[in-house]
């Protein structure tokens, strides 16, 4: 599972041609968004490549070209998940002001996809923010079904590793810092996948 939207878009055909087992992608929420929504205006909240890619744009098109799409990329929001992650709290000031485009709008998004794997982590304090009422949406559980059913009917022999390694472009010691997090969800290491 390549557990990150921008990721996705850059790597998955890589991949997919790198491993002999199947990989899934994770691609923002965009259809179920667009069918729960009430007032048609749904906020994307993503990082910036993920707003920027045209497999976004495409997403859209096929999906939700009847509603008003709000993309909202932020950097700064992945930054404040991972201070989460390590313990430190979310400053709901510093959300508002993130979040300042949607709140200012007359009619602000009632369904907002969570484009970025991070973002579920701070669903709590986004909904804080947000105007009441607003849907968040997230694809994890729509991951977490498709890789149950791809390794109850596509999994490999059993004959393979069976080591948790959590992949990385590059190790870094930033990245290295994850590694503690990644051993309470079940990884035992922290290696670099070379693509060429």
């Amino acid at each position: 599972v390549i557990a990150c939207n921008t990721a996705s878009t850059v790597s998955l055909p890589a991949l997919r041609d790198k491993f002999a087992f199947p990989v899934v992608g994770v691609v923002p929420a965009i259809k179920p968004a667009a069918r729960l929504t009430a007032n048609g205006v749904v906020g994307l909240l993503a990082t910036r490549g993920t707003v920027k890619r045209p497999y976004t744009r495409e997403l859209i098109s096929r999906f939700a070209n009847e509603c008003k799409i709000e993309m909202l990329g932020s950097a700064e929001l992945v930054e404040l998940a991972e201070a989460k992650l390590h313990g430190e709290p979310v400053p709901l000031d510093e959300l508002r002001r993130i979040l300042r485009p949607w709140l200012r709008m007359q009619e602000p998004p009632d369904t907002v996809v969570l484009g970025c794997t991070h973002f579920p982590l701070i669903q709590d304090e986004l909904q804080q923010v947000l105007p009441e009422g607003t849907r968040m949406i997230d694809s994890g559980a729509a991951i977490a079904r498709r890789t149950a059913w791809l390794l109850e009917h596509e999994a490999p022999d059993a004959k393979s590793s069976d080591a948790n390694i959590a992949y990385c472009m590059a190790l870094t010691p930033e990245t290295e810092q994850l590694l503690s997090v990644l051993r309470r969800y079940g990884f035992e290491s922290l290696e670099k996948l070379a693509l060429s």
